[in-house]
């Protein structure tokens, strides 16, 4: 995607061909900068304080993150000890898992002098596969938008509201649920875009508002409690939202305030749409309020925030008094009675382990032995 109209992806090699660079979405909107990483600790550190965020992503990051780490120490022990350190990272996102697990297989299948070469490559493999992934996604999601404007009579935009951000800061190019919007965009479909704020770390105000900007996709950013007031009083089309982890039952794992939207959307007659690349389905999983580990974040997160002052200054300031606890949950599962359908890069599907299945039947093994 542009920035400034300069196409970029989210992570890249550099130019000397074996560190890895990426944009520090934690210093977004107000800041663009290219961070570097040259070893696995800094893969580390970029997954978990968010440098990167988003289940593709963060699955990128974790396969450049073991190239990086094969280049330090290629043996048997080094593999295994970056690979727990990747894991431990951060626990939702199936995308660092599955990543990890491809890394495996290259690993063991290869000598040791030659395991730095094939995990470069195979990392380099899973970045353009995630960009093919989210190109389609968006061309299924694209069709359900035409579909609503061609309802409408079209003349009036397709209004859809999304949460947290899934656009193609969350993965390695285009996004989840923001490609579809993309996508009609670019063919002329009037869309515009209610872009809820998403607290704690306003992924939303903070990332897909920007990246809408820099597409000239029409917005209107919003707090995440005025959701269902929009939706009361028809101004919502459609709700299309991410995900970071999903069961094969179609339970739906997403960022914290996302269950909330797809009550709202369900009292009011809104469909709600998930854009779900097929890596980030969890074949192992039928329950996702039961079974999915739900990270607890610091509780910074939700007692300071990070802005701009009036002087042009980047400062984080306190909302609270002094001594106040806070909880921070990362995420909320929807479950499957509450999404109108899951849109993957093999089309759209029920969210069910049927609808799955449907598109999916090569990962019949891995039901099997769920």
């Amino acid at each position: 995607m542009n920035v400034d109209g300069t196409p970029y992806r989210t992570i890249w090699l550099a130019e000397d061909g074996w560190a890895v660079e990426i944009i520090d979405q934690t210093r977004l909107p107000h800041e663009f900068i290219v961070a570097r990483l040259e070893t696995v600790e800094d893969a580390i550190v970029a997954i978990r304080d968010m440098l990167v965020r988003g289940a593709p992503l963060i699955g990128a990051t974790a396969a450049y993150g073991m190239a990086l780490a094969m280049r330090a120490d290629p043996s048997d022990a080094g593999f295994a000890s970056a690979r727990q350190r990747l894991f431990d990272a951060r626990p939702t996102a199936v995308n660092l898992r599955w990543a990890l697990d491809e890394m495996a297989i290259v690993v063991n299948s290869a000598s040791e002098d030659a395991r730095c070469a094939a995990v470069y490559a195979r990392a380099a493999d899973i970045s353009d596969e995630d960009v093919g992934i989210c190109s389609s996604i968006g061309d299924h999601g694209a069709t359900l938008i035409k579909a609503a404007w061609e309802n409408k009579g079209q003349n009036d935009p397709v209004n859809i509201l999304t949460h947290c951000n899934a656009g193609w800061l969350a993965t390695v190019d285009w996004g989840t649920a923001i490609a579809p919007i993309y996508k009609a965009h670019d063919a002329g479909i009037p869309v515009h875009v209610w872009v809820d704020e998403t607290r704690p770390r306003n992924q939303g105000a903070s990332l897909t508002a920007w990246e809408l900007l820099q597409h000239g996709v029409p917005h209107t950013l919003i707090v995440d409690n005025a959701g269902g007031h929009i939706m009361q009083h028809g101004m919502v089309d459609m709700c299309i939202t991410g995900t970071d982890r999903t069961t094969r039952c179609g339970d739906v794992c997403n960022k914290i305030g996302t269950y909330l939207k797809a009550l709202a959307a369900h009292d009011n007659g809104v469909p709600f749409y998930v854009g779900l690349p097929g890596p980030t389905i969890d074949w192992t999983l039928r329950d996702g309020v039961a079974e999915i580990p739900i990270e607890e974040r610091e509780a910074g997160e939700v007692t300071h925030m990070t802005g701009r002052t009036g002087n042009g200054d980047i400062a984080e300031i306190c909302l609270t008094a002094d001594g106040v606890n806070a909880a921070n949950f990362a995420f909320d599962v929807t479950p499957a009675r509450l999404v109108t359908g899951l849109i993957t890069e093999r089309g759209v599907c029920a969210a069910s382990e049927q609808g799955l299945s449907a598109l999916y039947p090569d990962r019949a093994q891995e039901r099997e032995t769920a």
